[in-house]
């Protein structure tokens, strides 16, 4: 199973965990906003730093929130550290997670194209014999 799962991944899926209901119950910086999603985490292969990668909805100025989780690593390490039976707790560094915005802007672009597709599906039949 080792293999296969990679003590690296366990730990990022628990550091996960812990930090959605940590920012959620304990984060009580105005600058993060209510909803805040720990969308992913992934963790060095040494286990000394995490990139904890997050999405918010609502936000108005969403690089000062990543800012102030940043902030609050220190804080949120300390507090993670209480929580998982670890030798060390990864250093952590916030980032936004711009997957669901792209997806987004894919989906929309898509559907525009999609919608000013001018070619009646008769013609295009018609062309082929």
């Amino acid at each position: 199973m080792a293999k296969d799962y990679p003590r690296s991944y366990r730990v990022a899926d628990q550091i996960q965990r812990e930090l959605a209901e940590l920012i959620r119950k304990e984060v009580k910086d105005p600058r993060v906003p209510a909803l805040v999603t720990v969308a992913a985490v992934e963790v060095s292969k040494d286990l000394s730093h995490a990139r904890v990668y997050v999405s918010m909805f609502d936000a108005p100025d969403r690089e000062e929130a990543v800012t102030a989780l940043n902030n609050a690593a220190g804080f949120l390490r300390g507090k993670l550290g209480a929580r998982i039976r670890m030798r060390t707790v990864p250093m952590l560094n916030f980032r936004y997670d711009e997957v669901q915005e792209r997806g987004a802007q894919l989906s929309s672009l898509i559907d525009n194209a999609v919608s000013s597709n001018t070619t009646p599906a008769d013609d295009a039949g018609e062309q082929l014999d």
